[in-house]
C-alpha cells in the first residue's frame, strides 16, 4: 500500500494527493480496482466521509471511475487525460487532426526505416489489439491499439518525431478509448493494411492507411 497516515489539516487534499501520486505512480494501474473503502480508511487513518470526498472529486476529474457494486477502478492517469477521454465533438475532432499530422509521416518514415525487428514488434502488438477487440476486451484493447501507433511512429527511426508523438501518449490513448467508448464499432478498424504497407516498404501506401482511419473518425464526429 503507497499511502501513509494522513495529518489533521486539509484531509480531503491531502487524502486526494495520495491517491493521485498511486495512480500517476503506477502502483494503482489503469483499469484496475483500487482498494476498497474500509481499506483506505485503515491505511489513511481518517474517516470515510473524507475517502468518499476524495474518490468523488477524482471521479469528477476522470482519474476514477465509481461502479455501484463493483468497486472505483482507475480511469485515467491525469486529469488531463481523464479529461480527454471525455472528449466528443470539436475538441476530440481537434485531438484527432493533431494525431493525422503526426501519424501519417510516421507511417510514411516507417515503410521507409523499419527494421525486420520492427515489423515483428508491430505484428505482436497488431495481432494483441485484435485479439482484444474481437473479445470485447476494449480496456486492453485500447491500450494496445495506442501501443501500436506509438511503435509505428517509434519505426520511423525519426528521434525527434518519436520524441514528440510518445510526449501525447496519455492523449493517444485517451482519444482511442474516446472513439470507442462512443461508438464500439470503431473497435472493429482494421489496421492490416497499414502493416502490410510498412512490411512491403510502400510509403505512400502506408501514409494512406495511416490517414484513412483517422479521417474516417473525423468525419464521423463532423457529421454528428
Amino acid at each position: 500500500m503507497p499511502l501513509a497516515t494522513t495529518r489533521r489539516s486539509g484531509l480531503v487534499d491531502q487524502v486526494i494527493e495520495q491517491m493521485r501520486s498511486a495512480i500517476a505512480g503506477g502502483e494503482w494501474k489503469v483499469g484496475e480496482r483500487i482498494p476498497t473503502e474500509p481499506e483506505l480508511v485503515a491505511a489513511l487513518g481518517v474517516g470515510r466521509n473524507t475517502v468518499r470526498e476524495a474518490v468523488r472529486a477524482l471521479s469528477h476529474a476522470g482519474l476514477l471511475e465509481v461502479r455501484q457494486g463493483d468497486g472505483t477502478f482507475v480511469r485515467a492517469t491525469s486529469e488531463f487525460s481523464g479529461a480527454v477521454r471525455r472528449l466528443a465533438g470539436t475538441e476530440l475532432r481537434d485531438v484527432l487532426q493533431v494525431r493525422r499530422i503526426l501519424e501519417v509521416e510516421g507511417a510514411r518514415m516507417a515503410a521507409e526505416h523499419r527494421t525486420e525487428a520492427d515489423l515483428t514488434e508491430l505484428t505482436e502488438l497488431l495481432a494483441q489489439r485484435d485479439r482484444s477487440m474481437v473479445a470485447k476486451d476494449y480496456e486492453a484493447g485500447v491500450d494496445q491499439d495506442a501501443a501500436f501507433h506509438i511503435a509505428v511512429v517509434r519505426c520511423s527511426h525519426n528521434a525527434l518525431l518519436a520524441e514528440l508523438y510518445s510526449g501525447l501518449t496519455e492523449i493517444v490513448r485517451a482519444s482511442v478509448a474516446s472513439t470507442v467508448d462512443a461508438a464500439p464499432r470503431n473497435a472493429d478498424i482494421d489496421h492490416g493494411g497499414l502493416l502490410t504497407a510498412i512490411r512491403e516498404r510502400d510509403a505512400d501506401r502506408a501514409a494512406a492507411e495511416a490517414g484513412g482511419f483517422l479521417d474516417e473518425l473525423i468525419a464521423g464526429i463532423e457529421a454528428d
